[in-house]
């Protein structure tokens, strides 16, 4: 199988956002090891060359361990690290410490540090880093008996056992790490992926509580809005300002009915949308002063309809009243104050089920970022002010 590779898909990536780490710092670092110690290890090759050293055949040998340590270091870097080269990288590693009677000086060969030593034990670690255990392992102590092999026929069996060792403990210990590693860092994508699952479900869900409400904000000022009016007396026989408000109701629910009706987000003219509020409570006496102001069409929106839940309000519960609409932008953002000198209300006295100024204006307001506040008492009047900060 191949080895676990360096350079993952933008999804992948995401998806396993510590194993794309883990397996850059293991491409990464051999890729580098392999390179730094090839060129060191040429440099010394070429630097010893006493007898039983074969000139003739220690100069091909480096020439083609230094190619490989440059290719493989580029490819590694490039493209991730593949079964092919890891073989390879054992194949060419094991051939030389099999040829160490004549490609190293006797005097330089005790001690583990002759660079066929740091060749093989380079060798080691990478193919433990790069690929499953099952390959790397048995990768590991092929490497190990071609280096036994080699070092005895040199004539120091000393040295054979002593880097034999150390070859199998680097085989071990690396692999034992990268395996730790590993199942640690899947385990942590693992619960990334299921953070990530659990917030999409919550931004889902949230979403469609959202928009439940919306429908419900809707609902409430226009039908339901409608039918209180009526039910109330406030329309007392036939009527052109009710059969233009039931129009606007039957309007606003096919809009509802219509998923596929996205508002727009382009700036629109915040005084026209109140002026047209304004209109469709004909019957409502409502002195304006409105300065000219655009806004997002969200920000328009729920205003717009936060003005109209307010001024329905002095239709049903306060009907003879007299109501002023102001606009006003300054550097702090946009402010709309609607004021009726109607009876009043106390608000904190208002049921925690009603479902009004709580989310016709207050839900509305929050939605996109702005805030609202009623102020009104028994006797008094009421004032409610829409603040809005997005315009500067």
């Amino acid at each position: 199988m191949p080895a676990v590779p360096v350079r993952t898909a933008p999804s992948a990536v995401l998806d396993s956002p510590a194993g794309g780490a883990l397996n850059l710092v293991f491409t990464t670092l051999p890729a580098l090891l392999r390179l730094t110690c090839g060129l060191f290890g040429a440099v010394v090759a070429l630097s010893v060359r006493t007898a039983p050293v074969q000139v003739a055949l220690l100069l091909p040998a480096v020439a083609v361990l230094t190619a490989w340590s440059i290719w493989y270091a580029a490819r590694a870097l490039r493209s991730g690290v593949t079964l092919t080269m890891a073989a390879g990288d054992v194949a060419l590693t094991t051939l030389a410490c099999l040829l160490i009677p004549r490609l190293v000086a006797p005097e330089v060969l005790p001690g583990e540090g002759s660079w066929i030593a740091v060749l093989a034990s380079t060798t080691v670690i990478n193919a433990q880093a790069n690929s499953p255990a099952r390959w790397s392992v048995p990768a590991g102590v092929l490497v190990t008996a071609g280096y036994v092999v080699g070092a005895n026929a040199a004539g120091d069996p000393r040295e054979a056992t002593a880097h034999a060792a150390t070859l199998l403990v680097q085989t071990a210990c690396t692999a034992v790490m990268t395996g730790v590693m590993r199942r640690r860092i899947g385990r942590a994508d693992r619960t990334f992926v299921e953070h990530q699952r659990l917030a999409r479900e919550a931004l889902v869900a949230r979403t469609a509580r959202e928009s439940e409400r919306r429908q419900n904000r809707d609902l409430h000022d226009t039908v339901l809005g409608t039918l209180t009016m009526v039910g109330q007396g406030a329309v007392t026989g036939p009527s052109a300002a009710l059969r233009r408000r039931c129009a606007a109701d039957l309007r606003t629910l096919a809009a509802l009915a219509d998923a596929r009706a996205l508002p727009g987000d382009g700036p629109v003219s915040l005084d026209d949308r109140l002026r047209a509020v304004r209109d469709r409570l004909a019957d409502l006496p409502v002195t304006v002063d409105l300065v000219s102001c655009a806004v997002p069409t969200a920000v328009a929106d729920a205003v717009a309809e936060s003005v109209y839940a307010a001024l329905s309000n002095v239709v049903r519960h306060a009907p003879g009243a007299a109501a002023e609409l102001r606009l006003r932008r300054d550097a702090a953002g946009v402010t709309v104050e609607v004021v009726d000198d109607g009876p009043g209300f106390d608000p904190a006295g208002v049921p925690p089920h009603r479902y009004g100024l709580r989310e016709s204006v207050l839900g509305r307001m929050a939605a996109v970022g702005g805030s609202a506040r009623i102020d009104s008492a028994p006797g008094t009047g009421t004032r409610i002010r829409l603040e809005w900060p997005g315009v500067g």
